[in-house]
């Protein structure tokens, strides 16, 4: 008699461990002292967090003079970056949802960091609006509420407003999500610890038993945000580009623009995931066995399909351009790619059309080096994809006469490297509080799943009842 699963299926779970290996490697990182490279990794944020802090000062202090917006690109580097951080947020929770219903299981090593990641994502996107008003403690003048402000409400006709309600519900759905999955693996470490920080675990887990009810409850529970989150992942960035689509700007001004920023939001999304994953394995190497080829490999399979749809997107705006007769939507198109800024157009069609091609050789898709350096530069060109929309449109606009050349000052990138530290120091963090990979959702796949079950390096299991039963 055998309990092997299957010797075809590649394995999820690597090191031929144990239920008790399993609790052993993911709780030891928040009950161990830091190691080097994690101190490494939080001095190099702390770092960039610093600077950051210089140029947030210096913007709200002196105002956004202190960049180099003009007259005619009124948006510059800020709403590029909220754009691409409400895009690197999306993938936490479309792994964690989506591939929930689907009960995919190589969602189990990934989908706790992804979580993560969106909630910290969506805190660095939040930021940059909230500044650009010029005024950030005036930011609450957004927000709908019973006042006494007389007649002076928010315009509910407005994209900007939209994108407060699809966010912070975003957030508040994610950041559910996220912490309901943590409870039973809160309670794991909470059963393993003492005096005070026993008592904090045990609050954070909310009593949490491992009885049946719990479970049934919180699978139900599970199921159910999933449900919601899904359509949210649609939902958010569709939104994020009503800020464009529905203006009269040429280039702005098409119906393309929604599903192009969610498959742009996926794409960019998915690359954070990898690179993160990659850098979490090498920080803390505990995990390098819940974080395998096989993971790797499924995530680099969604970045060819996203990264093919934001080609064909490209190469459909061109199209519809040429094809309309409409000649100031063809001048933005002619300008977005042999203008001034030729050099990002090209940047973002190369990182985000021919890098992703790389993944369909296998050697290649199942390579960590290679898999690290082009997530990367995958959100380099997805950078330049929001900075083609936004700055390549409006620097020329129907007046030459008010024509100009936008690039940003030194406060501008340094806000930019604030977000970066901000969500180095989250993210480290949270390395050390909470278990990085699901405790609980490893261990339910690991007779499905792990090497000593399935995959090439199988070995037949023979249980004592087994031979009893032979006997």
């Amino acid at each position: 008699m055998s309990s092997v699963v299957s010797d075809i299926r590649p394995p999820l779970v690597m090191g031929n461990k144990t239920y008790h290996q399993i609790t052993e490697d993911i709780c030891s990182p928040t009950e161990e002292l830091p190691n080097g490279k994690w101190v490494m990794l939080l001095l190099g944020a702390l770092g960039l967090l610093a600077f950051g802090a210089l140029a947030l000062f210096v913007t709200i202090w002196f105002g956004i003079g202190s960049w180099y917006l003009n007259r005619t690109v009124g948006w510059g580097w800020d709403i590029t970056n909220f754009v691409w951080w409400v895009g690197i947020g999306h993938a936490g929770t479309l792994i964690s949802a989506i591939l929930l219903l689907f009960r995919q299981k190589w969602r189990t090593g990934v989908n706790r960091a992804a979580e993560a990641m969106t909630i910290f994502a969506v805190i660095c996107a939040a930021l940059f609006p909230g500044i650009h008003m010029g005024r950030i403690w005036l930011a609450f003048f957004v927000f709908p509420y019973p006042n006494t402000r007389g007649p002076l409400w928010v315009n509910f006709n407005s994209p900007l407003l939209w994108d407060v309600f699809a966010i912070s519900t975003y957030f508040t759905v994610s950041l559910l999500f996220w912490y309901m999955g943590l409870i039973p693996d809160f309670a794991t470490i909470r059963d393993r610890a003492k005096g005070f920080r026993k008592r904090i675990y045990n609050f954070a887990s909310f009593g949490w038993t491992g009885s049946a009810k719990h479970w049934q409850r919180w699978e139900a529970m599970a199921l159910v945000l999933s449900g919601l989150a899904t359509p949210l992942v649609l939902s958010v960035h569709t939104i994020v580009s009503f800020d464009f689509a529905t203006s009269v700007v040429p280039g702005w001004h098409t119906t393309i623009f929604p599903p192009y920023f969610v498959a742009g939001a996926i794409f960019s999304g998915f690359a954070m995931v990898q690179t993160l994953m990659i850098l979490t394995s090498i920080a803390l190497p505990q995990l390098k066995d819940y974080i395998t080829q096989q993971h790797i490999e499924s995530m680099n399979k969604v970045i060819v399909l996203t990264g093919s749809i934001v080609g064909v997107a490209y190469l459909t705006e061109l199209f519809i351009a040429w094809y309309s007769g409409y000649v100031y939507e063809q001048f933005a198109f002619y300008n977005r790619a042999l203008g001034p800024y030729w050099w990002s157009y090209f940047a973002m069609m190369t990182c985000n059309v021919i890098t992703p091609q790389f993944f369909w050789v296998k050697r290649l898709r199942r390579s960590v080096l290679v898999t690290f350096i082009l997530s990367i530069v995958v959100n380099i060109g997805m950078w330049f994809e929001r900075f083609v929309i936004i700055a390549t449109t409006l620097h020329r606009d129907f007046l030459p006469s008010s024509w100009s050349y936008y690039s940003p000052s030194w406060v501008e990138v340094g806000v930019y490297l604030f977000t970066f530290g901000l969500f180095g120091v989250l993210y480290l963090i949270f390395m050390r509080v909470a278990p990085v990979v699901a405790i609980a959702e490893v261990k339910s796949i690991l007779k499905s799943s792990g090497d000593q079950y399935c995959g090439e390096n199988m070995h037949q299991h023979t249980t004592a009842e087994e031979l009893s039963s032979e006997a």
